[in-house]
């Protein structure tokens, strides 16, 4: 990506979403998002794209082996979901009392 300007995303870790394309696909099963790479474009759901992971034992982990973890996915592949409307949406940005907040398009309602 650009380094010259910092993107906007309207996805933020620990909102609900849904995978819109993909092997993980679903559009009615909300997940929560774990982390956002703003850099990269992409974030890591919960439960989507687990990838195997081979790791040698260290002081921490003693025992080593073979350990399963969420790989960051684009985050075009993912839309917000709106529990009012049990469904994805989009968002628009507006500001209440100076705070930037997002508001559905589907429902209205604030996210």
């Amino acid at each position: 990506m650009n380094k010259r300007f910092k993107p906007k995303f309207n996805i933020k870790k620990g909102d609900e979403v849904v995978v819109i394309a993909g092997d993980d696909k679903d559009l009615t099963k909300p997940r929560k998002v774990l982390s956002v790479l703003v850099d990269k474009a992409k974030v890591v759901v919960e439960g989507v794209a687990i990838a195997t992971k081979h790791t040698k034992p260290t002081a921490q982990n003693t025992q080593g082996g073979i350990v399963k973890v969420e790989a960051p996915i684009n985050i075009s592949n993912v839309m917000l979901w709106d529990a009012k409307a049990k469904a994805a949406t989009k968002i628009t940005r507006t500001r209440e009392n100076g705070k930037l907040v997002r508001i559905s398009k589907k429902s209205g309602s604030v996210i």
